[in-house]
């Protein structure tokens, strides 16, 4: 009964995890942070070792499945799934008719996640700040990229998959948008939808190798300087609020391959100014209402994990 409660939670934040990744801006990698479950995710990854891999060219199965801990990759992969699959068509409404809550909220989810990250440091040190620091610096300019031209040719699909997963797993940097950054983001979309198998193969290859080199990375900081190392995840974290600023202006539109005329380069304002200069209302009550739903939400997951640790 314990493993399946333990199951079960991984499987919703694996739903919770997902539910980010379908946002432009937000990092699952900051969800598995949040929920506790990023080292052990980091563990999961890393056991796809070449010894293990021989278990499973000689179809040893079970024992193959319980070396990459394969319950819990499992849980984990078919909450994102559900959530992908059930939650994409919601959040993409929210994100078209209700932006300014909508991104209140991962505001607010974000900043109190790094809040609590950052209380299991025990020593603050001069390096620990300095890390804080650089990560938000860093993800603060990543955000505030423009997308770019990249090349066609086939090597470079291969090179964005290896980039972007590494973003995917990193806290406050969402791998769509290093592929929008990359220049890449619609070429993929319209590799699924014409079932383009060389394309695909080739990203989904980048991938592969991506994560598992980048994850031995993060493993290896996490274990020799980890309170650096979450100094880094948190400033990561706290840097990616320029992205998800809920109150915008358009200051350069691009026309997409399919010959629409979507936003190129944005500018955060202050809500005072998003009247003036947006022609809309700045939602000021709904945003404050998101925020500290963001906040509530972590809170209450953090709350969840402590109880269930205990039972």
């Amino acid at each position: 009964m314990k493993k399946l409660k333990i199951y079960l939670l991984t499987y919703l934040k694996g739903m919770a995890m997902g539910a980010a990744d379908i946002v432009p801006g937000v990092s699952g990698g900051s969800i598995a942070l949040i929920t506790g479950i990023y080292q052990r995710l980091l563990d999961s990854i890393n056991a796809f070792t070449g010894d293990n891999l021989k278990l499973l060219l000689k179809f040893e199965l079970k024992g193959f499945y319980k070396s990459v801990n394969g319950s819990f990759l499992l849980s984990l992969l078919l909450g994102i799934m559900t959530s992908i699959f059930t939650l994409s068509k919601l959040i993409t409404w929210l994100m078209d008719e209700h932006p300014i809550p909508l991104w209140s909220f991962f505001c607010g989810l974000i900043l109190i996640s790094a809040f609590i990250i950052l209380k299991e440091i025990k020593r603050w040190q001069l390096g620990v700040i300095i890390s804080l620091l650089v990560g938000t610096a860093l993800a603060w300019w990543v955000t505030g990229l423009p997308p770019t031209t990249s090349p066609d040719a086939l090597w470079f699909t291969f090179v964005a998959g290896a980039i972007a997963i590494c973003a995917m797993i990193l806290p406050g940097i969402s791998g769509s948008f290093i592929l929008l950054i990359l220049g890449k983001y619609e070429t993929v979309l319209a590799a699924v939808s014409e079932k383009d198998i060389l394309k695909l193969g080739l990203f989904a290859s980048g991938c592969i190798v991506g994560i598992l080199s980048f994850s031995r990375v993060v493993s290896w900081l996490l274990r020799k300087f980890y309170s650096t190392t979450i100094g880094l995840l948190s400033g990561f974290m706290v840097g990616s609020i320029n992205k998800l600023w809920p109150w915008k202006v358009v200051t350069q539109y691009r026309i997409s391959s399919s010959g629409e005329e979507k936003p190129f380069l944005t500018e955060n304002i202050l809500p005072s100014e998003y009247m003036a200069q947006v022609g809309s209302e700045p939602n000021l009550t709904w945003a404050i209402f998101g925020f500290v739903g963001g906040i509530v939400l972590v809170l209450g997951i953090d709350l969840l994990a402590a109880y269930l640790k205990k039972s």
